[in-house]
């Protein structure tokens, strides 16, 4: 689907406000309300726009703590992958899995409300994980930017 100027300057306000009513939203894109329901129907059916979710502020709420985890499974088992995870699902506390091409196989973002609460995740439901071979641990100091928008 090509997508043009109306489109584009719909998508970047509802990036600035995923919120914004459909009201608001047509008034700052300089459309009518019923373009822009229409033209925001027509990019949820094209799946461009797949949704518009809350972000939540994990700190505020006292989890303290993230780690990246970086797992190499041992893949002798052709089950491995899918096991491994099927299981790290269940670890509440881990808030992304990715999966990767070359040495590292998945990474992990776990939150922690502490380094206690943490080592106890890491004691008692990572190292439990099956199919680990190797992992790598980075400690989150600080975010310098995150965004999920595209310069469009």
């Amino acid at each position: 689907m090509q997508i043009d100027d109306i489109d584009r300057r719909l998508l970047r306000h509802l990036l600035a406000e995923p919120d914004l009513s459909t009201t608001d939203l047509a008034a700052r894109a300089g459309v009518t309300s019923a373009t822009a329901w229409r033209r925001i129907e027509r990019l949820r059916e094209a799946g461009i726009l797949r949704g518009q979710h809350a972000i939540i502020d994990w700190r505020a709420l006292g989890w303290e703590v993230e780690v990246s985890l970086r797992f190499t499974l041992d893949k002798t088992d052709p089950r491995a992958f899918d096991e491994f995870l099927a299981a790290v699902r269940e670890v509440p506390e881990v808030i992304e899995i990715q999966t990767f091409l070359g040495r590292v196989d998945v990474r992990l973002n776990v939150i922690a409300r502490d380094m206690r609460h943490y080592q106890e995740i890491y004691r008692d439901r990572i190292l439990t994980l099956p199919h680990i071979a190797d992992i790598e641990s980075l400690m989150l100091v600080s975010t310098i930017r995150k965004t999920e928008s595209l310069p469009i």
